[in-house]
This record gives structure tokens, C-alpha cells and sequence, in this order.
């Protein structure tokens, strides 16, 4: 396991997971944290053997209750330091809406403002039946950037995206999963093997098959000036020409499992 401050990773077969350690506060995230996040991040980017990311909170209260306010007069106080956060938000945040493998959030308790951010990043998100989600930027005055905002409307709506910033109130996780927040809600003391089930299902497929979707999902929410189509059919050619697209056919005829090595 790696240990960098407030942050923790380990790899547990071709899972990555990335723990936002801060339990006294609710997980809530320093400037060093989305710091040590990107790092994280890059590390199981260039790990072939990592074919799944969950991202989770520790303590067993919060998957990340937001910005750590407490920091603010340190990290946000001037122009100069708020830039100097939102680069490192973005910078993380980007680190996994970019991330070229699936990513899960794990959800189990407050995901609130950055925490909510970097949940919509992600992939997929299951949540935990008690957690409880917000975005109270309006009720601190602060200003909320496009990309995060775009990232939120894609996933759940103008309308709804609209309600959760005007009012900034808590919507519990039935009423997210409603809305398209989140994918799957559960009992909490089924969250990790809800997780477990998917990130097993995930490992067992094709990687070269999931790393092509995900990259044409990601195109074909930009601008369609902006879609890098020609990278998306050279993903496709790959697949088929690839060893795991034979060994998929013959597997299929041979009634067993295929054994998948993303080449």
C-alpha cells in the first residue's frame, strides 16, 4: 500500500483503488490531497496490469464532503491561491474524467461539492442506501467553473443540475438515483461486494474492447467539430485486429471463459 499524507492507493488485482483519507473531517480535500490524487492517478495509468479504478473515502461516513474549509484561509484567501487550487482541482479532476480505464466511485455517506465533482468524473458511480449528495456552492458564494458544470448537466440534465445548485439543499440517494446521479443504489453493508462484482466483470472482458468505448463515449459528448472520429475507427481496427479478438471467437466456440490480455 501507498501512503502519501491524506491520500492512499494499493492494487488489488487489475483493481487500482485511490482513498481519500481524511476521516476527521468528513474527507474532505486539501490542496495537497488533489495533489498526491493526480500522482496516484498517473501511476495506475501506466500500470497495465490495473484494468479497473475505484475510487472510495475512508472512515466509512463520506466519499468526499468537498473542499476542506478549514484550508481556506491558506489555500483560497487570495487570487493568487485560488488559482492555485482550482489547478489543482482541475488537474485532478481532469486525471480521471480523462483517465483511459473505467473508474467507479464508490460512494458511502456525504458526497458533497468537490466530492460530488469528482464523483461525476467518473465512470460509474454506486452509492451506498444512506449516502446523501449536494453541491452548496451558492450557499458560500463561490463560483463553479463550466467543465464541472458541463460534467454534472451531461450526466443528469439541465433541469435537474439546475435544482441542485439553485436550492444547494441534500438529496438523499434514492432522489439521486432518480435523477441519474448515481447508476446503482444499495445496502451499505453490500457496497463493497456490489463493487466487487462489477470490477471482476470488468477485469474479465477485453480491455482493448472497453478502452475504445470509453474513449468514443468521451468524443462523442465534445462538440462535434471538436471529435476526434479517425482515432475512434483506428481504436475499432485494433480490436479486430488484435489476439483478443481471436481468442474471444475461439473461446466462444470452445464454451470456456476467454482469457483477455489487451493485445
Amino acid at each position: 500500500m501507498t501512503q502519501t499524507d491524506k491520500m492512499l492507493s494499493r492494487k488489488e488485482g487489475g483493481v487500482g483503488y485511490l482513498i481519500f483519507n481524511n476521516p476527521e473531517r468528513h474527507n474532505a480535500v486539501s490542496l495537497e490531497m488533489w495533489d498526491a490524487a493526480s500522482g496516484i492517478l498517473a501511476d495506475f495509468a501506466a500500470d497495465n496490469a490495473i484494468r479497473v479504478v475505484v475510487l472510495t473515502g475512508a472512515g466509512g461516513k463520506a466519499f468526499v464532503s468537498g473542499a476542506d474549509i478549514s484550508k481556506f484561509e491558506s489555500e483560497r484567501s487570495s487570487k493568487d491561491a485560488i488559482d492555485r487550487y482550482n489547478d489543482a482541482v482541475d488537474k485532478a479532476n481532469t486525471a480521471v474524467y480523462e483517465f483511459p480505464k473505467p473508474t467507479i466511485a464508490m460512494i458511502r455517506g456525504y458526497c458533497i461539492g468537490g466530492g460530488l465533482g469528482i464523483a461525476m468524473c467518473c465512470d460509474l458511480r454506486i452509492a451506498a442506501d444512506h449516502s446523501t449528495f449536494a453541491v452548496p456552492a451558492a450557499k458560500l458564494g463561490l463560483g463553479y467553473g463550466y467543465g464541472g458544470l458541463k460534467r454534472l448537466i451531461d450526466v443528469v440534465g439541465h433541469s435537474s443540475a439546475k435544482e441542485i445548485f439553485y436550492t444547494a439543499r441534500q438529496f438523499n440517494a434514492q432522489e439521486a438515483y432518480d435523477m441519474g446521479l448515481v447508476n446503482r443504489v444499495v445496502p451499505a453493508a453490500e457496497l463493497e461486494g456490489a463493487v466487487k462484482n462489477i470490477t471482476d466483470m470488468i477485469c474479465a472482458n477485453a480491455p482493448l474492447t472497453i478502452k475504445a468505448v470509453k474513449f468514443t463515449a468521451g468524443e462523442i459528448l465534445k462538440d462535434e467539430s471538436k471529435r476526434n472520429v479517425a482515432r475512434v475507427n483506428e481504436m475499432v481496427e485494433q480490436c479486430f485486429a488484435s489476439r483478443d479478438y481471436t481468442e474471444g471467437r475461439t473461446a466462444f466456440m470452445e464454451k470456456r471463459k476467454p482469457a483477455f490480455t489487451g493485445t
